[in-house]
């Protein structure tokens, strides 16, 4: 792997799994090449444990948000300002996230979208890129944006672990996302996913791990993905566009610094 610099541009490692052993996962990930790595946020009571994480591990930046997810159980009055305040209170908070629209099995779409709507605002006013989740809710998710941007403007951000058809990634692409592939882009039924992967203009262009979940092919019946495993999303990146590992690892990792605003 030697020349080779991946960034993961999301994990989540301050979760239960990696506890035991996060210095020999983080070996791992730099005997891999992985040189920076964006930890996504769940809620913001996750905060402190990220924070410590990174106080280990000078090459992890991190964000903060509310998963649409927890939205019904934590979506309250001061949640807002605690997230905009916890974004200004570290100057390693490279996005606000993650956010977003799931409405598999969802019964509060609309309290999602406020939420989420909040939190583009946020990102907007201290001028850092979202992190988005989206799932069954395509459609949706880009008409909100359309929307929005109609009103307050422009905000940059990823779509986080695409899993989009061409059609939607081209209206992600079309407000100016980028757009980030992990392990899925693997899996050997994923053909949407991956002619997705293929359309990608080269400057758009992320890959990440989203560990713990969705270890990638050959890894992928492990029950924990790590930050490691983001050199199998890339080459299986790499293939699909017909270009060599070197050349997708330079490409993806200088997007993942414009967008996050990393140090080289």
């Amino acid at each position: 792997m030697s020349g080779i610099r991946l960034v993961d541009t999301h994990v989540h490692i301050n979760f239960e799994t990696f506890q035991s052993d996060l210095d020999e996962v983080a070996r791992r990930w730099r005997e891999a090449g992985i040189v920076r790595l964006v930890h996504s946020c769940v809620e913001p009571s996750e905060f402190p444990a990220i924070q410590a994480i990174a106080d280990r591990f000078p090459e992890v930046f991190f964000a903060v948000g509310l998963h649409p997810l927890d939205v019904e159980q934590l979506w309250r009055k001061g949640v807002e300002e605690e997230i905009r305040d916890l974004a200004r209170s570290d100057v390693r908070v490279v996005a606000i996230g993650e956010t977003g629209l799931d409405f598999f099995k969802a019964s509060n779409q609309q309290q999602q979208r406020e939420a989420f709507e909040a939190q583009l605002t946020i990102a907007q006013q201290l001028d850092r890129p979202v992190i988005i989740h989206c799932r069954d809710a395509a459609a949706p998710m880009a008409d909100l944006l359309r929307h929005f941007w109609q009103r307050q403007g422009p905000v940059k951000g990823v779509m986080h672990c695409w899993g989009g058809t061409p059609e939607e990634t081209q209206w992600f692409l079309d407000l100016g996302f980028y757009i980030s592939f992990s392990g899925t882009v693997t899996f050997k039924k994923a053909l949407q996913i991956q002619e997705a992967a293929r359309m990608v203009p080269g400057d758009r262009l992320l890959v990440e791990t989203d560990c713990p979940f969705l270890a990638p092919v050959p890894k992928r019946g492990e029950r924990r993905n790590e930050p490691a495993y983001v050199r199998y999303v890339a080459e299986q990146v790499a293939n699909l566009r017909g270009i060599s590992l070197e050349e997708l690892a330079a490409q993806t990792t200088e997007n993942a610094c414009r967008l996050f605003g990393l140090p080289q």
